[in-house]
């Protein structure tokens, strides 16, 4: 296939973003997922709480914007995907794209696991069973260390994933960001507020929002830096490629730096926001000990289920949560898959759109 000329083709047409305000949403979309609702508060409390929320602010800021809107640029410039664009600017960085273009392909199965997890949660709350979930944790223990549930939901979660990507760019991303990003905002602040009422939550904001430097070494700085570095690229979706896809979707007349800052304001607000619900709920229920602040990846799916069931409704709160990580979960789930898909092709060819049924590809060479 020719290649085909883009420079008058409007974007809603062509597969890309019919406005501003849906790349915005769809790109935060993709930033705000796992990374910032479950990921994000397990590192908070196991590295000093405080400590580690400054410095991921300040690297936010500064390493994360540069590196956020270098890759979107490179994306709208070139109007390819990743293995294209970088081709584009200069065949010598070909290899760089196709390293971003291999990352998603690692990260997606890891990713819909956990969004297999959030499902089950979500159905266990939805059937009414949520009370069944709180407690010690054994719960989470019991799901997670048996073989046929894990598979099913993650096949399931997976299978959601593609049937969003398949409907295309307009109709699909787009249109689900626009519904949930202000939800998740929301909900967010919602759950935060009533956590922060509950006896001992105190405390456990103290050690959320204040550095502590009692202990303070220059190996626990270097280790809380590198965790910091790490969630900065897991939760913004930088260096996998896929800023340079949404990028490739982006109107040109739309401000880049301004929608950057946005995207970045969504990613970084969502992730506080969650640690502001997950880390005083851990003092809240368990006095915050050292063993609890370091339950890790199975910190959200062991305390929350604790804050729903001492809450008014609390089977009600809990399943609007978990249908809440669970969008999230799915928007950053899809700028994966949607990312693996110019993957397939070696010269950088993505499929655009679905219209009235039918595939459209541009081929992007």
């Amino acid at each position: 296939m020719p290649q085909q000329d883009r420079s008058n083709v409007n974007p809603s047409e062509s597969g890309g973003f019919g406005s501003k305000l849906g790349f915005v949403l769809a790109a935060a979309g993709s930033a705000v997922g796992l990374g910032n609702i479950w990921r994000f508060p397990y590192l908070v409390a196991k590295y000093g709480g405080g400590l580690f929320l400054l410095i991921y602010i300040i690297l936010a800021l500064t390493f994360g914007f540069a590196l956020l809107i270098t890759e979107i640029a490179i994306g709208r410039r070139t109007g390819k995907s990743v293995i294209g664009a970088y081709k584009s600017i200069n065949k010598r960085f070909s290899f760089l794209g196709w390293l971003a273009a291999f990352v998603p392909v690692i990260i997606t199965p890891y990713y819909c696991v956990i969004g297999g997890w959030v499902l089950k949660y979500l159905a266990t709350f939805i059937s009414g069973n949520g009370k069944t979930s709180a407690g010690d944790g054994s719960f989470f223990s019991e799901f997670i260390g048996s073989s046929a549930q894990p598979t099913v939901f993650f096949v399931i979660f997976l299978a959601i994933t593609a049937l969003v990507v398949m409907l295309g760019v307009e109709k699909g991303i787009e249109r689900i960001s626009k519904f949930m990003m202000p939800l998740l905002v929301v909900l967010t602040i919602g759950i935060a507020i009533y956590t922060l009422t509950l006896k001992g939550a105190g405390e456990g904001l103290k050690y959320y929002l204040l550095p502590n430097f009692e202990n303070f070494t220059f190996s626990t700085l270097l280790k809380t830096i590198a965790a910091a570095m790490g969630q900065l690229f897991y939760s913004m979706s930088i260096a996998m490629g896929i800023m340079v896809t949404y990028g490739s979707y982006m109107r040109k007349q739309d401000s880049l730096e301004r929608s950057v800052r946005q995207i970045e304001i969504f990613d970084t607000g969502i992730a506080v926001l969650a640690g502001l619900i997950i880390v005083p709920a851990v003092f809240v229920f368990s006095g915050g000990n050292a063993e609890a602040l370091n339950k890790g990846p199975g910190l959200m799916f062991i305390t929350l289920p604790n804050v729903f069931q001492s809450m008014a409704g609390g089977q009600i709160f809990g399943t609007v949560f978990f249908v809440l990580v669970a969008l999230a979960a799915l928007t950053s789930s899809i700028s994966l898959m949607e990312h693996m898909l110019p993957a397939r092709y070696a010269l950088g060819t993505r499929i655009q759109c679905m219209e009235d049924g039918r595939i459209v590809r541009d081929a992007v060479p």
